[in-house]
């Protein structure tokens, strides 16, 4: 199988981990910024961007950031109710979207836990799309999910690669 296919099989099958899970248990735990995540582990498989302290580190950073910037400047708003041109809510959810992407880049930076899909994350929380605590925690819990489905999937595609190298032998 040539990697093109290889990268997008992956892919599809981080994902439905996650979709799944969400699916069965109807808790928030499939997300925009879990695409990103799920083709950055598929296609670097085995490099320094996949590290699990990047991936969930850097997640966890950007759920934090956005918990933070959204009950500070934008409690109670929410990108999903339409706010009026000028507004004070809009413009609310604008600087807690702001503070929080600065945050998580910074935070990112002085962690070592780059990884750029945590920037989507932190925009999903700030702007009031998954806001609550709980919410967050859910997101960081999703994201290791997919970590771990990552990890097992290059294992058995390990011990099947190696299986099929002895039959050839």
């Amino acid at each position: 199988m040539d990697d093109r296919t290889g990268t997008t099989i992956h892919t599809g099958i981080l994902i439905s981990t996650t979709a799944v899970l969400a699916w069965l248990s109807g808790l928030p735990l499939l997300f925009p910024s879990l695409g990103p995540s799920a083709f950055v582990l598929a296609l670097f498989q085995d490099s320094d961007a996949t590290a699990p302290r990047r991936v969930i580190g850097g997640h966890a950073i950007g759920v934090v950031a956005g918990l933070l910037a959204y009950h500070v400047l934008a409690g109670g708003v929410s990108m999903t109710a339409a706010t009026g041109p000028a507004s004070l809510e809009g413009l609310r959810l604008a600087a807690s979207g702001v503070l929080a992407t600065t945050l998580t880049a910074g935070g990112m930076l002085a962690t070592d836990t780059r990884h750029p899909p945590a920037c989507a994350t932190t925009l999903i929380v700030s702007l009031g799309l998954l806001s609550a605590p709980l919410e967050g925690a859910l997101i960081v819990i999703a994201v290791a999910v997919l970590v771990v489905s990552h990890r097992l999937l290059l294992a058995t595609e390990r011990i099947g690669s190696r299986y099929e190298h002895r039959l050839r032998s």
